[in-house]
């Protein structure tokens, strides 16, 4: 057998040392550093306590006093589009300081995730309707928590309810399918920006009857006189219960779509104070996207300190420069939106994290879903782990301070102006990426210079990519092909 010559067995012993190190780089989609603004943001700490605490706010006058406006009834294919609004711009807050602000934040964000992995258990236990306890008001509980007071949603849409249209705020959450608002008479409603909606008032406002299609997929729900009523536990202990029915929903200056089946609550209890109530956008049969028959929908979030708006926007077409991934579904839970991720980066270099943390096994568990009501990414411990070892390997350059909550990396940026870090990108299939701005992986927690690294682990299965990291990132949905696109310049 013929040997190898010195030169030829070291240029094989490079080839090989360059292939195996390339193998562990990215490809050029990646972007190794990314720069964060410290001054701006620490400037919408201050401004977020000085624009919530104003005893009028003009912004939110001219919102709520704003009908929407009224058009003929469309087709449910025909594109629609409305204004979504961070809840700091319509809410005010008792808050002080913005760390108590934060924490007020987190503490809604543990309820939340609760609620998600809560549902999935659920499912994956099949607890059947007959399973669930009977409709029943007086022995619910409501827990009390220092974020009650703030309302558990992040980003509201002003959409228009009746005829004629009654504008109100309502929460957007991709994590749930039920649409409803408040009703008179109320027997226990929670404050609301809004008058509460009166149903008498409405010529377009019709019971849902027991027996029907809508009525046999509710999860929880009886009969009384005939008419269908609803009720929905979720995870964090927040309820609602009223009557289920078919109304008109107006879509700002886009058009409106008759006979859209929602709650109309009249005992509403928990963690919703600020909104009407809350539009669900879940892929089961009852949310508004499949009411709607939407062959997309897709939305841009805007930072939570800041007094912006962008849009909801339903049969728009996948932005040309997305990055898209698979959109895949657990038959276990129809509601959540689960996306094909095959790893994580830090600084152009792949985070060792099985691929299999991201998938769906045989039973159901596993996988990761994008939810728009969930603010931090939350991973599966060992992936977080990971995932934080290499951003602190790479950020040695920075003063590290004790951790903040949840947060357990965080570093002292007080006296700089910006600071450049290590890009933090989610990885999709065939080399794809996302590549994070830098303010959506190390945010403030005070207004003096601290700032955390915003992933945290959880001991669910369930991973979820989080409104913070989905700031400024147009997220569509595309229904009819399954495919999920992330694009960073349409917002």
């Amino acid at each position: 057998m013929a040997t190898l010559s010195p030169f030829l067995l070291f240029i094989t012993i490079f080839l090989s040392l360059f292939f195996s190190v390339r193998s562990r780089t990215l490809t050029p989609t990646t972007t190794t550093t990314s720069v964060l603004d410290v001054a701006s943001s620490l400037r919408q700490t201050i401004n977020i306590l000085v624009f919530d605490q104003q005893t009028s706010n003009p912004f939110h006058q001219r919102l709520i006093t704003t009908p929407p406006t009224e058009q003929s009834l469309i087709n449910s294919s025909f594109p629609l589009s409305f204004q979504l609004y961070s809840r700091e711009t319509l809410h005010k807050t008792p808050h002080k300081d913005y760390t108590s602000l934060l924490l007020s934040r987190l503490e809604r964000d543990a309820a939340r995730v609760k609620s998600l992995t809560t549902s999935l258990q659920l499912a994956l236990n099949a607890i059947s309707k007959s399973d669930l306890q009977p409709l029943q008001t007086q022995d619910l509980s409501t827990p009390v928590t220092s974020g009650t007071s703030q309302g558990s949603g992040e980003y509201f849409s002003r959409v228009g309810v009746g005829s004629p249209a009654k504008p109100f705020f309502m929460v957007l959450d991709t994590g749930s399918d039920l649409t409803w608002l408040q009703c008179e008479p109320c027997s226990d409603c929670y404050r609301q920006s809004d008058p509460i909606f009166n149903p008498t008032a409405s010529s377009s406002y019709r019971p849902i009857s027991c027996g029907t299609p809508q009525c046999n997929s509710l999860e929880m729900s009886s009969c009384r006189s005939d008419q269908c009523l609803y009720q929905v536990n979720y995870g964090d202990g927040s309820f609602t219960f009223g009557q289920f029915i078919s109304e008109k929903l107006s879509f700002g200056s886009s058009g409106a779509v008759d006979n859209i089946a929602l709650g109309c609550g009249h005992d509403n209890e928990g963690l919703f104070v600020g909104s009407a109530g809350l539009l669900g956008l879940g892929g089961g049969p009852l949310s508004l996207t499949s009411q709607l028959k939407a062959s997309s929908f897709s939305y841009c979030l805007v930072n939570r300190d800041s007094t912006g708006s962008s849009s909801l926007d339903f049969n728009s077409a996948l932005p040309s420069d997305s990055v898209t991934a698979s959109l895949m579904r657990n038959p276990k839970i129809k509601t959540f939106y689960y996306v094909g991720l095959t790893g994580m980066s830090v600084g152009g270099q792949k985070v060792s994290i099985p691929q299999s943390v991201f998938q769906v096994d045989e039973s159901g568990n596993g996988g990761i879903i994008v939810d728009c009501g969930t603010a931090i990414t939350r991973l599966q411990t060992d992936a977080y782990n990971s995932l934080r070892d290499s951003f602190v390997s790479m950020t040695q350059h920075l003063r590290s301070t004790s951790g903040v909550a949840l947060f357990d990396t965080c570093y002292d940026l007080s006296g700089l102006t910006s600071v450049k870090v290590p890009t933090v990108a989610f990885q999709f299939s065939e080399g794809r990426a996302v590549n994070l701005p830098a303010a959506n992986y190390l945010i403030p927690v005070n207004s003096a210079g601290t700032y955390c690294f915003a992933f945290a682990p959880t001991s669910s299965s369930l991973s979820i990519i989080g409104n913070v990291q989905q700031q400024g990132i147009r997220v569509s949905f595309d229904l009819a092909n399954n495919r999920v696109g992330f694009s960073t310049s349409k917002c």
